[in-house]
């Protein structure tokens, strides 16, 4: 075989691995586990979140069949949902509202906030009023109290960074300081200003991971980082003794393509400690 020839098939197999790589992390999810333990629980507390972000109205599998089996394999005590469930562009709600639906059946406590896709999207209220009646409770600048078994956090969550929907003093407004502290942020770079400080650990999404990673050097672009962004993916410990966490999502947006990035939920476990 000339060396012309060589080079064209290494080429051919170079795309067909990229495109083969390319298909499978936008259209086969996984379930990520991340642990953060802490004092503010009690020693033998256990906390599991199911964390779903940025799906951006994508369907997996007929009705979404498989994602809901892993989420009620996941066994969450609650599920958080940190924006971007539709895309701006969806316009039925139909599909988004039959899979929240649904995990209402996995667990009653089910908290959302927005993303810039649900600000961007006129038909957006429908949405909310109908996680409403289903009994989700959206934390718009607000805050509550989750308790499972004997132990206690507070959720505090904002509408979205993004879009400046948010306000943080409104948010943790009325809190008992004396509990473990998980703030919703559709965006992550939320924890730039100092009042986010006042939580334990940052749930965000927003960033898809940066949607195409390079290897050594991470995501090649998110919104409001632009190219090779600081916050991707991923746990970051900040410089207040908070730590963020990133879920990359299970949708994309732009161009529906994911690449060494596959889309993921993740099950976020609050642990004590004595």
């Amino acid at each position: 075989m000339t060396k012309k020839r060589w080079m064209l098939l290494i080429l051919i197999t170079a795309a067909a691995v990229i495109a083969g790589k390319s298909y499978y992390d936008t259209n086969v999810f996984q379930t990520k586990h991340v642990t953060f333990t802490t004092e503010e629980l009690p020693g033998d507390a256990s906390i599991r979140m199911l964390q779903i972000s940025d799906l951006h109205n994508k369907q997996f599998g007929d009705n979404n069949e498989p994602l809901l089996n892993a989420a009620k394999s996941a066994d969450p005590d609650m599920i958080v949902i940190t924006g971007d469930l539709i895309d701006e562009n969806t316009s039925s709600m139909e599909p988004a509202m039959q899979l929240m639906e649904k995990l209402t059946e996995v667990t009653e406590k089910i908290y959302f906030v927005t993303g810039n896709h649900e600000w961007d999207n006129p038909r957006a209220q429908t949405l909310l009023g109908g996680l409403r009646e289903s009994g989700i409770m959206i934390l718009d600048n607000t805050n509550t109290e989750a308790e499972v078994d004997d132990a206690v956090i507070n959720l505090a969550g904002i509408d979205d960074h993004f879009t400046d929907h948010h306000n943080l003093d409104q948010a943790f407004q009325g809190m008992n300081g004396g509990h473990y502290t998980v703030l919703l942020s559709h965006a992550p770079l939320v924890v730039e200003n100092e009042t986010a400080s006042r939580a334990d650990l940052v749930l965000s999404g927003h960033t898809h991971g940066g949607q195409i990673r390079l290897p050594f050097i991470g995501g090649v672009v998110s919104p409001g980082e632009g190219f090779f962004p600081r916050y991707d993916k991923g746990t970051y410990s900040l410089d207040s003794g908070s730590r963020l966490y990133i879920d990359s999502g299970l949708g994309t947006s732009v161009i529906p393509v994911r690449f060494l990035n596959q889309s993921q939920m993740t099950v976020v476990t609050l642990e004590g400690k004595e």
